[in-house]
Formats: structure tokens, C-alpha cells, sequence
């Protein structure tokens, strides 16, 4: 309702009258419902914009860049083209349109949005993908900490796939290695699992993990596996949460240079465009931002307009717009 009134008083304001309404891609939001029913009872275009590319399509529009550029969108969730839940996403795109070249690879998200309050739940997603049921039996401090039946309900949901949505989210990513380190395992608001590890990094760390790309059809893959299996072969080493928190994240800043080089060679694009709410983390942007730049990559981030959902509406605008 009070988004509604605020059209109302808007219109007004600006004395206009919308000819196109732009709204995400995503089927059940409530802005999605409003702006599909204004426009069959106006006779309006309605032009649908998918999230990720709302994201990166914002911070060109700030940096007045309309050439194609490699966009990186890491985000918590965004309704993808697929159906699933994206948030981990490599696009290639300019205002018109918009191809993914590449995306963290899909894991299962039980409980879905019981998942994002409590990111336990995806770092042993990500275990019981690596060890299946023998995950419940890891000499960590993870396990310890873990309700063995609730793990158990864990594995019947993933396996019989009930309420467990896949998802390439790099905030899930987070999520879980944050939970698994022992940072954080369930949530009083949103990112603060990510953020708390974020705090935790130590500096003067070069180390990294380990972590495969691969490609599947036209699309590369970033499969984040080894990634977790070092990190419990830290844990089991007794290795600082600090220096883990530091690896990761230099984890992250690598597989993203990785790719976007990958890319880069298939298309011949220079241009890098990041966004999304995990580029508020300003330790891991500045890493990427270092890498890339030193491997010869143009770079834009966004200084104006918010790199997280504070920005879809620029993004969505200029789509819608173009």
C-alpha cells in the first residue's frame, strides 16, 4: 500500500505519466505483481529485468560506459533465467542484452530461506556434497557444534530435494565457509555472517585455497569444493580463524580473476564491471579490484549508486529504457 501511494505522489511530483514499467524477473514479488497489474490496466510495456544483470547494468550507467563489458554480479539471491537461484554470475552484456558466461556452480539450499537465517545449513550442504553421510562424522569443531538429527533432516531434504532450491550464490558461499570456520552460524540480520568474517581476516596473508573451473556447454563453472576441504584440513590443523578468513577471501579475488581472464580470451573484452551487495565487502573488492587491474583488466565499481539492491532500480531503469 504504501508502495502505491508513493506512485501516486511521485507522479505528481515529477508531473509524468510512465510509458514502460520496469520490475524484476522474479514471478512473486510483490513489485513484480504491481507493476504486471498497472500495466494491464494502463495498456503499459512492462519490461522484466533479471536481477543479476539490473546489478552490473547500474554501475555502467554510473561510470557511462556503453561498450559490452564483463559483468561480475556477486549478490545473496537474484531469480535467475532458469528458475534457479543465481547470486555467483560472469555476464557479458551491454544495455540491450545480456549472456552468462559464467557462475559459481549449483548447490542445494535446504530449507531455502531457513538457509540464509541459519548458514549452517549451507556449509553442510557443501559437506554432504563432498562426503555424503559421512559428514556428520568430521572431527571439527563444526560437526560438534552440529545437531546430528537435524543433519540427518539436512541430507532427506537434499536428497529427496524438498524445499532445497539450487543456488550459485556467492553470499551463500560466504554464508557457509563463515559457519564452517566457526564465525557465525546463524543470523540476527542480513550479511551479518559474511560481514563478521569479512572483520575476521588478518593481513599480510598471501595464501589461498584450492578450487576448480571447468566449462559445461557455452558456460564456465567455478566449483568451490576444494575450497572446503582444505579449509577442514585447517581446521584439523588448528589454524588460526583469521588466517582462514584471510585465505578465503584471497580464494575468492583468485577464481574471479581466473575466470574473468578466461572469458577475456574467448571474447576479447577488457572491461569489468562488479556489482552487488558482496562488493560492500571492501576487503575482498580492493583484492579483486588489485588482481584484476594487474593483469591488465579496466575496472568499475560503484561509488554514487549502492553496488547492493539499492541500485537494481538504476539498472532496471536503463534496460527498461534502452
Amino acid at each position: 500500500n504504501f508502495l502505491k501511494r508513493s506512485m501516486v505522489s511521485l507522479k505528481k511530483m515529477f508531473r509524468t505519466n510512465p510509458e514502460i514499467i520496469a520490475c524484476d524477473l522474479h514471478p512473486d514479488y510483490l513489485s513484480t505483481k504491481y507493476a504486471e497489474e498497472i500495466g494491464a490496466k494502463r495498456g503499459l510495456k512492462v519490461v522484466k529485468v533479471q536481477h543479476h544483470y539490473a546489478h552490473i547494468v547500474s554501475c555502467m550507467a554510473e561510470n557511462n560506459i556503453k561498450d559490452k563489458v564483463i559483468g561480475v554480479a556477486y549478490d545473496g539471491t537474484g531469480y535467475g533465467d532458469d528458475g534457479n537461484i543465481w547470486g555467483g554470475e560472469f555476464l557479458l552484456c551491454d544495455f540491450k542484452k545480456y549472456s552468462r558466461a559464467g557462475h559459481l556452480k549449483y548447490y542445494p539450499l535446504p530449507g531455502g530461506d531457513k538457509a540464509i537465517v541459519e548458514p549452517w545449513r549451507m556449509a553442510y550442504s557443501y559437506l554432504y556434497s563432498i562426503y555424503g553421510p559421512k559428514a556428520k562424522m568430521l572431527d571439527i569443531d563444526f560437526t560438534r557444534r552440529t545437531d546430528y538429527g537435524k543433519s540427518s533432516i539436512i541430507e532427506k531434504m537434499i536428497d529427496k530435494k524438498i524445499n532445497s532450491p539450487l543456488t550459485s550464490s556467492c553470499g551463500r558461499l560466504f554464508d557457509a565457509a563463515s559457519s564452517l570456520i566457526g564465525v557465525r552460524d546463524e543470523i540476527s540480520y542480513e550479511g551479518q555472517a559474511a560481514m563478521e568474517l569479512e572483520s575476521f581476516c588478518a593481513s599480510g596473508i598471501k595464501e589461498s585455497y584450492k578450487f576448480r573451473i571447468y566449462k559445461e556447454g557455452e558456460e564456465f563453472i567455478i566449483d568451490p569444493q576444494e575450497i572446503f576441504i582444505d579449509i577442514i584440513k585447517d581446521l584439523k590443523e588448528g589454524i588460526d580463524k583469521k588466517v582462514m578468513a584471510a585465505k578465503f577471501h584471497n580464494t575468492v579475488a583468485e577464481f574471479t580473476l581466473n575466470l574473468c581472464g578466461k572469458i577475456r580470451e574467448n571474447s576479447g573484452i577488457n572491461k569489468v564491471d562488479l556489482s552487488g551487495g558482496v562488493f560492500q565487502n571492501r576487503f575482498l573488492t580492493e583484492k579483486i579490484i588489485s588482481l584484476l587491474e594487474k593483469d591488465d583488466f579496466q575496472v568499475y565499481i560503484q561509488r554514487k549508486v549502492p553496488p547492493n539492491d539499492g541500485g537494481i532500480s538504476l539498472g532496471q531503469a536503463v534496460v527498461a529504457g534502452s
